[in-house]
């Protein structure tokens, strides 16, 4: 009944199971073998060399891998309504040491060509009164619930590594985005141009695990460092590996997934041809963003469902996020009392 985030979600079965089955004592701050496992488990999934570097949280994945991307004079490129720029309390500008966060607009959550080369021919490469760019971000699912083709994915990376910026990933869902798309991760990062990924696990049933994965380990500078400086090296650090291992292992992430993006699916065929609705953005992962007539809304939020205003109390447009534990009972529900309510308007 609660479709405010796939973040309202428990832990999946199988990164519970891994969790309750952790038996004795292990070597600390990374040191163990279920770590280790972890490393080659990326390294085979992503079919390339990787770094990885498990983090308890989003906004620590992102501001870390930032940080060694970014001098304290830099640029750090992304949409103006990317997570870095509108939710994350200044953490990136924090990790990196005072790097500055430039929107670059673009249509339906993406970030526009032709605006980004536009900025960086006009970015001022080497003048002193400039912050110099440094790093383009872009995030997989996009705030609006959209996907970067694979095409716009690769052009933008090529645009950027041709101004000699490194380009980051938010991936917080990755895993929506893959299986919506019907590539291979490979194909979604490193082959697309993708220097540093930061990989979710917790929207799509990890307790608390994430990852920065470094697909040119060359890269890695004094990442290790900054970790722990920042507070996120663990020193059990097997329980976030044991958590990434479970949900990596035997397809869990993507069967995941491809249950949470169907059940946003029928959300939005369910509802979109409602009188007054009007999908805002098309549903291309598990995020629906669509305006309801006010009676809807109200009989939706009298039948105990939850789920955000997207504007703010008053606003039609709302956000439905579904998980890899939504059931399909809900979703029939939601959409018979929205029917219901807009029969009677």
């Amino acid at each position: 009944m609660n479709f405010c985030s796939d973040n309202v979600t428990g832990a999946c079965p199988e990164v519970m199971e891994a969790l309750l089955a952790l038996r004795g004592s292990a070597m600390p701050y990374g040191g163990d073998e279920c770590t280790a496992q972890v490393q080659r488990l990326f390294a085979e999934i992503f079919e390339h060399e990787v770094a990885v570097f498990p983090v308890a949280t989003g906004s620590a994945a992102n501001a870390l891998a930032l940080s060694v991307l970014t001098p304290p004079y830099g640029a750090i490129y992304c949409h103006p309504e990317a997570h870095i720029n509108l939710d994350e309390c200044g953490a990136p500008e924090l990790f990196t040491g005072g790097a500055k966060l430039v929107g670059i607009p673009g249509e339906q959550g993406r970030i526009d060509w032709g605006n980004l080369k536009a900025a960086l021919e006009r970015a001022g490469f080497g003048v002193v009164h400039h912050v110099q760019p440094a790093c383009l971000s872009l995030t997989q699912a996009t705030e609006a619930g959209t996907l970067y083709s694979l095409e716009q994915l690769g052009s933008l990376a090529d645009l950027a590594h041709h101004f000699g910026l490194k380009v980051h990933m938010d991936g917080a869902r990755f895993a929506n985005a893959l299986v919506s798309l019907g590539c291979t991760p490979a194909e979604m990062t490193w082959k697309a141009g993708v220097d540093v990924l930061s990989f979710g696990a917790t929207k799509n049933g990890a307790w608390a695990a994430e990852a920065v994965v470094f697909f040119h380990p060359n890269q890695v500078g004094d990442f290790e460092f900054r970790r722990k400086r920042s507070g996120h090296l663990l020193s059990k650090m097997r329980f976030l590996s044991a958590q990434l291992q479970a949900y990596l292992q035997d397809g869990v992430w993507l069967r995941n997934a491809r249950h949470a993006n169907a059940m946003a699916q029928q959300l939005a065929q369910g509802l979109g041809s409602l009188p007054g609705a009007r999908l805002v953005y098309p549903t291309e992962a598990n995020e629906v963003f669509i305006e309801l007539p006010e009676p809807v809304l109200q009989a939706l939020e009298g039948a105990g469902f939850r789920f955000y205003r997207w504007l703010g109390e008053g606003h039609h447009l709302i956000r439905l996020v579904t998980a890899f534990n939504t059931l399909p009972a809900d979703v029939e529900r939601f959409c018979q009392v929205a029917q219901q309510a807009s029969r009677l308007q």
